[in-house]
């Protein structure tokens, strides 16, 4: 099969890369860009572990060829927030308890991330409904939303305090 040649546009860096017509975006962040946040679970759209944002809108990278993305902006887990600093929802997932075994949390954080950016001041029903893509087994969600809405407040805190 010929391959195409695409270029991406991952966390602000830009990547010539030559794919499959048939190969997922999911695959291609794993195996050829090496950013492993984006996490395989169940390669049917159901569960949400492999959430990215795709030219501003929340996707899962499982049900997107790669050949689709091209000439796209894509952010993964690594590209909202550093090691060293991490972004307020990673924070306020960390202070709140949002995680437990920690597999669907890159993909909430990502939908979390882009749910803040289209509504910024949402309540728990909104939070709830914007992640009922995203599965999580463990936490029962109640520390996910606490954890949305604590940083939804202090971005808008933040942002007063900006302005």
């Amino acid at each position: 099969m010929a391959k195409k040649l695409v270029t991406l546009t991952v966390n602000g860096e830009t990547h010539e890369l030559a794919v499959e017509p048939r190969e997922l975006l999911i695959y291609v962040l794993r195996e050829k860009l090496r950013l492993t946040g984006p996490h395989v679970g169940c390669e049917t759209s159901h569960c949400g572990a492999c959430t990215v944002d795709l030219n501003g809108k929340s996707v899962k990278s499982c049900t997107v060829l790669a050949a689709q993305a091209d000439g796209a902006e894509i952010t993964t887990i690594e590209g909202i927030g550093k090691p060293d600093a991490l972004h307020v929802l990673q924070e306020m997932f960390r202070e709140h308890h949002g995680l437990q075994c920690g597999f669907c949390t890159p993909g909430m954080i990502t939908r979390a991330y882009r749910l803040l950016q289209e509504n910024p001041t949402p309540t728990e029903e909104e939070v709830r409904f914007g992640i009922s893509g995203n599965l999580c087994r463990c936490t029962g969600y109640q520390n996910i939303v606490k954890s949305i809405l604590a940083a939804a407040e202090q971005m808008n805190a933040m942002k007063e305090a900006a302005e």
